[in-house]
């Protein structure tokens, strides 16, 4: 382990994760590394845990606010929600445990752009940030850093604690180094254009930054990230990916778009993994991608060429993708740039490079309004994550998922939606595997028409029909017809009945 702290000053600071968390202290707003289950510190977080849960049995308070890329793994947001230590979360989260906190009003949770957590930080709106505490996978002579898989809002969380915690994790390939590129983008008013024109371009420098004089510990550590197998895409997700690639021949067809499309966004998921091998099979060739996470599909589109350059802030990889990734790891540090979270989501380059972002949802309604975060309007599952940051600035943004969900119960095609993450005015394709509605250059109606004709499941379609029919006849307002007392009846029939079917 001594040759991954190469600093003299860091190596006299080296400290057990106990010893470490005896730094983090009741009512301190801690900023956690992590993005997608890569890049999380694997053991302070539990030491706390124990320190919280020991504290709670003798009858004293001791909870944090905690702030991190997006979500974590076990080890972090679950063991540290078990013991209810969290009162306030922030980005996005993924955790079962923590969710079910959240949704009982245990947990404080906000739900932001990915994009914006940088720049709010810096600008003071969620007050000071006591501590970092940061897996690295090894530090220079000098001080600086080599990032872990993931870099999030790592650099900022360095940048502004008042003190530093490191974890050292040996398990990270020490082959990362070079795959980074760290840059910051300054606060309001003192904002500059960021220099950036190609996804594969680096504006940064390898490393992270700080300052050693604040890093109070120094944790050796081993463990690998949490590893997602993914399932094989089924039928389902196969048709989805289907009508996109079809529609992505049909733009470049119409010279909408080049034949190589333009830069890739992909949420994280099983649909989005099939929507990327459908450009395999679509015969789709030097492509780029400008995206958060890089998933197995789009891995190897990299390994095999397809993809030429992927950026992004995380890996989040199947354990066969890690072994794939750490074997071949000298071909990808020459192909992926890992960034933090505030320039992989950050709207102007979103908006200058044109991505086609492709994210999953919960359900759409019959104008275009998507929710990708809530279960009957009140039920968090995950969070925004940067589904809003691509959709609103992408050259074309598209929204997918399955017509139905709960075995056929529920419609995810619904006349209103119970929660609004996307407007109508950000969404422009909704896909499932009944097929793909393209919402660009059309008004409500015309929309609900192309919705419900192309999306909707045969069970649902009639349904959907009757109240667009009814409301074009007896709202108020003809511009986006509705009846309002009964466009959420399908979600309070599904809370009353566990199904949405009459």
């Amino acid at each position: 382990m001594s040759s991954r702290i190469r600093c003299p000053l860091l190596a006299t600071r080296l400290a057990s994760a106990d010893h470490a968390a005896g730094f983090i202290q009741p009512g301190m707003t801690v900023g956690m590394s992590g993005f997608t289950g890569a890049g999380y510190p694997k053991q302070v977080p539990q030491a706390l845990a124990a320190r919280i849960a020991a504290a709670h049995e003798r009858g004293e308070r001791f909870g944090i606010r905690m702030l991190t890329g997006a979500s974590t793994a076990p080890e972090l947001d679950g063991v540290l929600a078990r013991t209810g230590g969290i009162d306030f979360r922030l980005p996005y989260q993924s955790d079962p445990e923590l969710r079910e906190r959240i949704n009982r009003g245990q947990i404080d949770y906000m739900d932001i752009h990915l994009g914006h957590v940088a720049q709010f930080a810096r600008s003071g709106f969620f007050g000071k940030i006591d501590v970092a505490v940061i897996e690295v996978a090894a530090s220079l002579p000098d001080g600086r850093l080599v990032p872990s898989t993931s870099v999030g809002n790592n650099a900022t969380w360095l940048e502004l604690a008042d003190t530093v915690i490191l974890e050292v994790n040996a398990d990270q390939p020490a082959a990362l180094e070079g795959m980074h590129d760290i840059a910051s983008c300054p606060a309001p008013p003192h904002g500059v254009p960021i220099p950036l024109t190609t996804p594969g371009q680096r504006i940064g420098e390898p490393y992270l930054q700080v300052d050693p004089a604040k890093v109070v510990a120094v944790v050796e550590t081993r463990g690998p990230d949490r590893l997602t197998p993914f399932a094989a895409p089924d039928d389902t997700s196969r048709r989805i990916a289907g009508h996109l690639v079809e529609f992505f021949r049909h733009e470049v067809a119409r010279g909408r778009l080049p034949a190589n499309l333009l830069p890739l966004q992909s949420g994280v998921g099983n649909i989005a993994n099939a929507v990327l091998e459908g450009l395999r099979e679509g015969g789709f060739e030097q492509l780029t991608a400008y995206t958060e996470v890089i998933q197995d599909a789009m891995l190897g589109l990299v390994r095999d060429g397809l993809i030429t350059t992927a950026s992004a802030t995380a890996l989040s990889l199947s354990p066969a993708g890690v072994a794939d990734f750490v074997a071949h790891i000298d071909h990808y540090r020459q192909r992926i740039v890992l960034r933090p979270q505030e320039i992989s989501n950050h709207a102007e380059l979103i908006r200058r490079l044109g991505c086609l972002a492709l994210n999953g949802m919960v359900e759409a309604d019959i104008y275009g309004n998507v929710n990708s975060t809530h279960v009957a309007g009140t039920r968090i599952i995950n969070g925004i994550g940067g589904s809003g940051d691509f959709a609103r600035n992408s050259f074309i943004g598209c929204f997918m998922t399955p017509s139905t969900a709960k075995g056929g119960a529920v419609s995810t095609i619904v006349p209103m939606v119970s929660h609004v993450d996307h407007t109508e005015h950000d969404v422009s394709v909704v896909v499932t595997e009944q097929g793909l509605a393209d919402l660009r250059g059309l008004s409500p109606r015309q929309r609900a028409h192309a919705i419900i004709g192309h999306c909707a499941h045969p069970d649902f379609r009639p349904l959907l029909q009757d109240y667009v029919d009814r409301a074009w006849v007896h709202s108020k307002a003809l511009h986006t017809p509705h009846l309002l007392p009964e466009a959420l009846s399908w979600h309070q029939r599904l809370l009353d009945t566990g199904s949405m079917r009459p």
